[in-house]
């Protein structure tokens, strides 16, 4: 099969739609389950070229969960510590490599990766298929699946969830093409590969990157490979935990990431670990009640008393202070930006977020200034000379 019709495109009122291959070749994804539509397909093929690289790079399993075309979270196959496994919902199961890498993709922001489309670098085994089993997702691509996984999987969504099959040895043309307003842009395609080699230009006082941080690093750079630019990427011990995607200044991408990661952070805290949920609550609504009880908006549901739906016991406020001593406890994490930082604000806002590694392009007319920030701050910098934007 060399086409597949869709429902509709982007929206219900783009009609017709499909995918095809334009040289008549087959397609390299085979539908096991559902009907996948035009987002999920950007997401699935984006997804996975990600994931891939991350297994070439790392030789670790990997995952991704992807949401309108950007990673809402990415992760190699690393165990997890019963913290995580606690926050991520895990501490029940037994996790596999790839079940780790998924556990992670989904867990570092539970409210973007709501709904999302997983991809995978290895076959779907018996322990992953169960972890996707648990969550609203719209569907999974991977290489292969396990009898046991796919058995799993199609009773998914009454038997209508998406399951994709993609040929691993399946290798695109080198020149890939889209059309915007009736014009056709063609471009060759982004084949640039991410190594530790693109580490090696440390600029800052501090030259020193631990193999934790290489690894970081390089998940960071191949995450924002296939993020909606601008972007900046988080990520500590083998995952994503804050990805600012598509923002117009980057300095709020920065911003948002970092948002991001403190949340991550925070939900490791005592605090949150306390909490006392009701019994039967839904995992959704658990994920949301956590994030408002770390929002500043938390004093505002405990005077109206809407805390008695969610919780047994009454939570003590956790404060402003509590937050920033806890937050400021994070350390060790990498940072990745798709673009060069033009000033140190960047550096300032990820120091606060415990930033001690950071990789980018460099070539600003500012670059002085930036390593100057990194140098007060102890961070060890390196310029890639690579700009990674994804459009």
């Amino acid at each position: 099969m060399n086409e597949m019709q869709l429902k509709y495109g982007c929206n219900p009122n783009q009609k017709p739609s499909r995918v095809y291959m334009a040289d008549g070749s087959e397609l390299p994804i085979e539908v096991l389950s559902g009907k996948p539509g035009y987002i999920n397909l950007l997401d699935a093929l984006n997804g996975y070229q990600l994931v891939k690289e991350l297994k070439k790079a790392t030789g670790l399993p990997a995952a991704t969960s992807f949401k309108h075309v950007s990673p809402a979270g990415a992760a190699v196959g690393l165990p997890l510590s019963d913290t995580l496994k606690q926050i991520y919902f895990t501490d029940d199961v037994e996790l596999t490599p790839l079940a780790s890498a998924y556990a992670r993709a989904r867990g570092a922001d539970r409210m973007s990766s709501f709904g999302d489309f997983i991809s995978l670098s290895d076959e779907c085994d018996k322990a992953t298929a169960l972890l996707i089993k648990k969550e609203v997702s719209d569907g999974v691509i991977a290489p292969g699946y396990s009898d046991e996984a796919l058995e799993i999987l199609k009773a998914k969504k009454k038997g209508n969830y998406c399951i994709l099959k993609i040929d691993p040895n399946y290798t695109p043309v080198p020149v890939e093409t889209k059309q915007v307003y009736g014009v056709s842009f063609e471009q060759g395609r982004n084949e640039l590969n991410i190594d530790t080699e693109l580490l090696s230009n440390v600029v800052t006082e501090n030259k020193e990157l631990t193999e934790q941080a290489k690894i970081d690093l390089m998940i960071s750079l191949i995450t924002l490979k296939y993020t909606q630019s601008n972007s900046v990427c988080f990520v500590k011990d083998g995952q994503a935990i804050g990805i600012g995607a598509g923002q117009q200044s980057r300095v709020h991408c920065t911003r948002l990431a970092g948002n991001k990661a403190d949340n991550w952070w925070l939900r490791q805290s005592p605090q949150v670990l306390g909490l006392q949920f009701v019994d039967g609550i839904k995992r959704a609504d658990r994920d949301n009640a956590i994030d408002v009880y770390i929002g500043d908006e938390y004093m505002d549901v405990l005077s109206d008393g809407a805390w008695e739906k969610i919780f047994k016991v009454k939570p003590a406020v956790f404060t402003a202070e509590e937050k920033k001593a806890w937050i400021a406890q994070n350390k060790g994490v990498a940072l990745g930006s798709d673009a060069f930082f033009p000033f140190g604000d960047n550096i300032e806002r990820a120091h606060k977020s415990g930033v001690e590694f950071i990789a980018q392009p460099g070539g600003s007319i500012r670059d002085d200034n930036v390593i100057e920030t990194c140098n007060k701050y102890g961070i060890a910098m390196v310029f890639t000379g690579i700009r990674l934007f994804h459009h």
